[in-house]
Formats: C-alpha cells, sequence, structure tokens
C-alpha cells in the first residue's frame, strides 16, 4: 500500500465464521490459501488505503489471520452487521483514530479489483458533501429477474436513487428495454468517520425492511449515497461451489496471489 492522498483511510474487512449458507467461509482453501488470506492480500495490493484489517468475531479467524502476518481485531459477537463491526473497530481500537475515510471490504471478494477500491475512495476524497460512497456495474442482461442481484438507480451526479432486488427502472412490461442504463451494485462501501459512527445509531426503515437492503437505510433517512460506476465486477464466494469459479479466474490470471 503507498498512498499519496492527505486524507488517511483504512481500509476493514469482516469476517464471521458463522456463515448460514457456507459455515467456515473465511477460512475456507482456494487453491493453498484461505478465502480471507486472499481477500486480504489483494486489498493489500490497493495504492487508496493506509491501513487493512480484519474485524472479526471468531478466534479461528483471528488466529489465522495473525499467523499470515495480518492486522486483525476481535470485536463483538452481538454486532448485528459488517457496517456495525466497523464501527465498534473505532471506538474500540485507538490505532485508527486518524482514519477519515473508512472503506467495507467484503471478505468473499478475493480476485476485487483494487481499482474499485481506489474509486470508491476517491468519490470521498472529492467531494465534500457525500458521506458515503459505493460501486456499481452494467447489469447483465441474464441477472435482470435475479432477486438475489440488487440493481441501483442513479441521478446525473451518481448519486444512488433507489437500490431493488427488483428490475429497476421497470417500466409498463417489467423487462429490459434496450436503451435504458441498467446497473449491478457492488458490495463495497465508503463512508466519512463520522458518519459511520452515527450510521449504526440510524433506526430501521421501511423500505429497508420491504427490500432487506441495509444501505435503504441511509436514503431513507435523507442521506446521500454516491456511486462510482466500474468496468467490470468481481467474483464472490456465496456458496462453496463458488470456490472453483475463484480457481477458474486465478488459473486464467495466472497468478496465485
Amino acid at each position: 500500500m503507498k498512498k499519496s492522498s492527505s486524507m488517511r483511510v483504512i481500509g476493514i474487512i469482516p469476517a464471521r465464521f458463522g456463515s448460514t449458507r457456507f459455515p467456515g467461509k473465511p477460512l475456507a482453501d482456494i487453491m493453498g490459501k484461505t478465502l480471507i488470506q486472499r481477500t486480504y492480500e489483494n486489498a493489500k495490493k490497493c495504492s487508496a488505503l493506509n491501513d487493512l484489517v480484519v474485524a472479526t468475531d471468531d478466534k479461528r479467524i483471528f488466529d489465522h489471520v495473525k499467523g499470515f502476518g495480518g492486522h486483525v481485531v476481535m470485536t463483538s459477537e452481538e454486532c448485528p452487521t459488517g457496517t456495525d463491526r466497523l464501527a465498534e473497530v473505532l471506538k474500540t481500537d485507538r490505532t485508527y483514530d486518524k482514519s477519515e475515510i473508512i472503506i467495507n471490504i467484503q471478505g468473499d471478494e478475493p480476485c476485487l479489483d483494487t481499482d474499485v477500491i481506489k474509486k470508491v475512495v476517491e468519490i470521498l476524497e472529492n467531494d465534500p458533501l457525500a458521506v458515503m460512497s459505493t460501486a456499481i456495474v452494467e447489469l447483465p442482461r441474464d441477472e435482470a429477474d435475479n432477486s438475489s442481484v440488487v440493481k441501483c438507480v442513479i441521478d446525473k451526479n451518481h448519486n444512488a436513487l433507489y437500490f431493488s432486488r427488483a428490475l429497476i427502472p421497470g417500466g409498463l412490461t417489467q423487462k429490459v428495454q434496450p436503451h435504458v442504463h441498467y446497473y449491478k451494485h457492488l458490495g463495497i462501501y465508503g463512508y466519512r468517520r463520522e458518519f459511520l459512527l452515527h450510521y449504526s445509531e440510524l433506526t430501521p426503515t421501511p423500505l429497508m425492511q420491504a427490500e432487506s437492503l441495509e444501505q435503504l437505510k441511509v436514503l431513507e433517512h435523507g442521506y446521500r449515497i454516491k456511486a462510482a460506476i466500474v468496468p467490470h465486477e468481481s467474483v464472490s464466494v456465496d456458496l462453496p461451489e463458488d470456490i472453483k469459479k475463484v480457481e477458474l479466474l486465478l488459473c486464467k490470471q495466472n497468478t496465485s496471489l
């Protein structure tokens, strides 16, 4: 990591052992390294970060990250979301008191293009009115009807107008319209420090609960999320069978990370 901006940026990777669909996912093996190690080492290549740390509530993950030389913080088992885990790191570990921008990096994306992280950081560095940032990519047409894929619509200044599991805009036909740009939301977020600490105090909201999308709470409370449009997404590990997809991608890149 080699940071040039005057603003101090920390990347935090929340990691839980007890995934419902894939228990023990962070410690799953991918060509000789665990998922969390590959995610950590990949993110560490990003020049936009001053610091990088794993936040976990599991001693097995904690010891493993220590073992490969990574920075890790033990957090409470009571954190309801990854965002709350990030906030707890700031509240309990004085090491990161000077961090002004916090990036939530998903622990299941070991091949995330580091330029995506950089663009999410740059939004907060360049726009003093933005309190939160994220990334979106052109929606693959075959994912238009997939409710597991979160869609996003933005205004002309790239502020998110809405996130949904449904196709948006849907129009009268609820089908993809050939001349409309559709976007898929990527699960990476940037926060200004003060907003992240305030975020955990925001109460749940109706649209958030209806869509089961935590980020809608931000919009419903009147805050803005600004999005960077990036050229492509990465391969995430949601289920055990996704490991093969990552291994194939690593082979194509001819790297063992």
